[in-house]
C-alpha cells in the first residue's frame, strides 16, 4: 500500500487552538435553557454562581460567542501533551482489506490517560482563579476524577471526588492514582450526605449511578464555604473545553489534503462527542461541507436510541437544575454488569439538539461486541483502548466493513478517547466468558421515564 501521509500526524505547538470554539453559536436551534427544579424558570448567572465557578458559568450560558480565547496558563499545561496525534489506521485497514481511510484522534497521550484532561485543567484553573479552596466532582469510570486530581494538584486546589460504587470497587488502581494526586475519593451513594443517605434508604445495596454521585457532589460543595461543583461531562462548558480536539483533527486532516466523510464518537454525557465533531458540525450547519455523524451508546444506557426528549433532573437526588436533553429517567441506574463509563441517563442538550435536528444518527451497542472490537484493535493498532472508546471503535470497524462490501473509499474518523489500562478487570470478565450483554426492558424505561418532572 502507498503510503503518502504518515502513520501519525502532529501539529506543531504553533498549530494547537489558541480558541475554544463554542458551536452554539452557529446553531439555528439554541439548545433550551437550564431550568430551577422548583420553579421551572430559566436559571440566572448569578443562581448558577452558587454551583459553578463564576467564569464557567459564563461560558455555559453564552449562545453568540463562537470562539473563547485559552488562557495562557492553560495553553501551556496543553503542551504537556498536545496536540495529540491523529493516526492513520494503516494496520487495520489492511486487516480489513477494506478501500476505507481510517483515522483516530488519539487522547490516551498523558497521566490521567483520556481525553478528560482537557476540560479538568480549565475548570481548575476558573477555580484558582476565583480563590476557592477546592472543588467537588462525581467520576463514573473513574477517568474524569484523575484527571481533575491531576488539575487541582497543579493549581493547589483540595479535589473530593464521588466514584460510582460499582466502579469505586471494580478499579481499585483508578482510585488510587486520583488518591497520589491528593485527591479524597467516596464511593457513591455514601453516608456522607443526606441525599446519599436517602438514596441508600430507598435503594438499599444499589451499585450506584452517575446521577447519585452528582447529588452527593453538589450536596458537598454548596454546603462547604470556598468550594464549587464541576464536571467531567453533559454541560455546555465541557463540551467548549473538548473542542480542542475537534479542532486538532479538522487542522491535521486540512494539512494533508483530507476529507472526513464519517465522524464517530462514544457517547455518554457527550461531551467528548460534541468536542470531537464540533467544527465539522457547524461547515455542516451553515452549509459549506457535508458530514455523517455518528454517537454511539451502550445498550444498557441507550439515552439517545431509546429514551426521551424532555426536561428531566441531572442527577438522581434531584437538586441539581432541570435539562432538557434525551433522557433514561434521572432515576435510571445500568446494571451494575455494565463494564465501562457512558453510565450517564441523559446525554448533553447540544447533542440531544443536534440529535433532535436530524444533523447526526445513534446506535446502540452490546458491550461483548464493544469488547470484541477493542480486542481486535489492541492486536492490530498495538494500542489498548478504553471501553469508552471502544463503541467507536466497534462502529468505525462496521462503516469499513461497508465500504468493502460497496466497494466505495469513504474516509472514517473516531475519536479514541483513551487507553485501557485501569479497565482490566472488564477485560478479564471479558476473556472469561463471564461478561453479559444486558439490554434493558420497555417496562424498565418506560418506568423511570414516568417519573420525569412535569414541565
Amino acid at each position: 500500500m502507498e503510503r503518502k501521509i504518515p502513520y501519525k500526524i502532529y501539529l506543531s505547538e504553533s498549530e494547537m487552538p489558541k480558541y475554544w470554539y463554542n458551536l452554539r453559536a452557529d446553531m439555528v436551534n439554541k439548545p433550551a435553557p437550564l431550568l430551577d427544579p422548583e420553579t421551572k424558570k430559566p436559571l440566572s448567572a448569578k443562581e448558577l454562581s452558587k454551583v459553578f465557578c463564576d467564569e464557567l458559568v459564563k461560558q455555559e450560558l453564552d449562545e453568540t460567542t463562537p470562539y473563547f480565547e485559552i488562557p495562557e496558563e492553560i495553553r501551556d499545561f496543553y503542551k504537556m501533551y498536545r496536540p495529540s496525534p491523529l493516526i492513520r489506521a494503516y494496520c487495520l485497514e489492511e486487516k480489513l482489506q477494506t478501500p476505507a481511510k481510517i483515522y483516530y484522534k488519539f487522547e490516551g497521550n498523558n497521566t490521567s490517560g483520556s481525553h478528560k484532561l482537557n476540560s479538568a485543567i480549565a475548570q481548575a484553573y476558573y477555580a484558582k482563579k476565583q480563590g476557592l479552596k477546592g472543588v467537588t466532582t462525581e467520576t463514573g469510570a473513574g477517568q474524569w476524577g484523575t484527571a481533575l486530581s491531576m488539575a487541582c494538584a497543579y493549581f493547589g486546589l483540595d479535589c473530593k471526588v464521588f466514584m460510582v460504587k460499582c466502579s469505586y470497587e471494580q478499579k481499585p488502581f483508578r482510585r488510587e492514582v486520583m488518591r497520589t494526586y491528593g485527591a479524597s475519593v467516596t464511593p457513591s451513594p455514601s453516608s456522607l450526605t443526606k441525599v446519599g443517605q436517602k438514596i441508600l434508604e430507598l435503594h438499599p445495596g444499589t451499585t450506584g449511578s452517575l446521577g447519585c454521585a452528582i447529588s452527593e457532589a453538589v450536596e458537598t460543595a454548596t454546603n462547604l464555604n470556598g468550594y464549587r461543583y464541576v464536571l467531567g461531562s453533559v454541560l455546555n462548558q465541557v463540551t467548549l473545553h473538548q473542542s480542542v480536539i475537534g479542532l486538532e483533527t479538522k487542522t491535521a486532516l486540512e494539512k494533508y489534503g483530507e476529507k472526513a466523510d464519517i465522524i464517530i464518537g462514544c457517547a455518554g454525557g457527550g461531551s467528548n462527542l460534541g468536542g470531537l465533531i464540533a467544527p465539522f458540525m457547524g461547515e455542516k450547519i451553515k452549509g459549506e461541507k457535508d458530514y455523517r455523524f455518528i454517537a454511539v451508546e451502550p445498550s444498557s444506557c441507550p439515552s439517545l436510541t431509546r429514551g426521551k426528549y424532555a426536561y428531566d433532573y441531572c442527577d438522581t437526588g434531584m437538586i441539581c437544575p432541570l435539562t432538557k436533553m434525551y433522557t433514561l429517567g434521572s432515576g435510571y441506574i445500568p446494571a451494575a454488569t455494565h463494564a465501562g463509563g457512558l453510565r450517564y441517563h441523559g446525554m448533553n442538550s447540544v447533542v440531544s439538539q443536534l440529535y433532535a435536528d436530524g444533523l447526526m444518527e445513534a446506535v446502540s451497542v452490546k458491550q461483548t461486541e464493544v469488547f470484541e472490537a477493542a480486542e481486535y484493535f489492541a492486536r492490530i493498532e498495538g494500542i489498548l483502548p478504553a471501553p469508552e472508546s471502544s463503541h467507536a471503535i466497534k462502529v468505525a470497524i462496521d462503516e469499513a466493513l461497508k465500504c468493502k462490501e460497496s466497494g466505495e473509499s469513504k474516509t472514517i474518523v473516531f475519536g479514541l478517547t483513551g487507553t485501557g489500562y485501569f479497565d482490566m478487570y472488564a477485560y478479564e470478565k471479558f476473556h472469561d466468558g463471564k461478561m453479559d450483554d444486558y439490554i434493558p426492558t420497555d417496562a424498565e424505561i418506560e418506568n423511570a421515564l414516568s417519573k420525569l418532572p412535569n414541565v
